[in-house]
């Protein structure tokens, strides 16, 4: 992966976001559209998702990485934004964002897709709640020394 000295990243709770660098899951479900597209460093964030259905769908080999938090610990490339305005079309893509269907409560989600992901060292970075810049050098990124043992 090219690095460039300013790259944009998404705060995920943890295990969602190593599902999404692990390949286990290609969409993320926010409340809020985005018209962005690209690659995207995915962070950790501090807090965890306390539901069941995320920690049921990590496989035990992948515990160490979901345990790491507030940093970047991977990235994908954001290729669309679904707009789910149903209970039917969010049930339709649940093996692809893992969330059980009663969790859409409301007029509309959406659903950030994303493919090429990739598990990154974990470097601590402080977060945000929407996207936010990156500076990589202060990362220390030399060469991506990519966890293949974690890799399917």
């Amino acid at each position: 992966m090219s690095r460039e000295s300013q790259s944009i990243a998404l705060s995920i709770r943890q295990p969602w976001a190593t599902l999404l660098v692990c390949g286990l899951k290609s969409i993320e479900i926010r409340a809020w559209s985005t018209e962005r597209r690209g690659r995207i460093l995915i962070h950790a964030s501090k807090t965890a998702d306390n539901r069941p259905v995320g920690w049921r769908s990590l496989p035990a080999k992948l515990s160490p990485i979901a345990k790491l938090r507030g940093g970047i610990i991977g990235s994908g490339k954001l290729t669309g934004c679904i707009s789910y305005r149903s209970i039917k079309s969010f049930s339709a893509d649940q093996n692809r964002h893992l969330n059980e269907p009663s969790w859409f409560r409301g007029r509309v989600l959406y659903g950030f897709t994303f493919a090429d992901p990739e598990l990154l060292p974990f470097r601590y970075y402080p977060g945000w709640m929407r996207f936010f810049s990156v500076d990589e050098q202060a990362l220390g990124y030399d060469e991506a020394q990519h966890f293949a043992e974690f890799r399917e």
